[in-house]
């Protein structure tokens, strides 16, 4: 049986599938009230950040959880140009990123969740499928919904 990323009266801002099949979605709910990270199987959500927004305070509070922060650099390839995206929060000693880029020097774009551990500064990069990509993290840039942060992750 296949789970529901998107729960009723939720929208996308962000999903994938990684490389090894998982599904990543990032939602709100359509007041804006709240945020919420799930991942998982197609049959399993193993992961929902914040676990509780049932009531409306705890709502509320899920936005402040999450940050956004993006850089763009210009001029192609000869410029090296970069268009970097990034969604985080902290979870216990863990922070995760959700991100989206692209390199013109490598004409490549990229998504992906990075698992930094906070005590080592060890990190898990699990690579998504481009071309699996629904909605973007640049849509964030002129939004009110996330705090900007000036953290990068690349």
């Amino acid at each position: 049986m296949a789970q529901n990323y998107v729960l009723n009266g939720e929208q996308v801002i962000f999903s994938f599938t990684t490389v090894n099949n998982k599904q990543m979605v990032l939602a709100k709910d359509t007041a804006n009230r709240y945020l919420v990270y799930r991942f998982g199987t197609k049959d399993k959500i193993d992961f929902t950040f914040p676990d509780k927004i049932g009531n409306p305070d705890e709502a509320k509070q899920s936005r402040n959880k999450f940050k956004y922060s993006f850089y763009i650099r210009g001029g192609e390839k000869q410029n090296e140009g970069l268009d970097l995206n990034y969604v985080y929060f902290s979870n216990g000693k863990f922070k995760y990123v959700i991100y989206q880029t692209y390199s013109a020097n490598e004409s490549e774009s990229r998504c992906g969740i990075k698992i930094i551990d906070l005590a080592t500064k060890k990190t898990i990069d699990i690579k998504g499928k481009i071309e699996s990509i629904r909605r973007d993290l640049k849509d964030l840039r002129d939004s009110s919904l996330l705090e900007i942060g000036d953290e990068l992750f690349d």
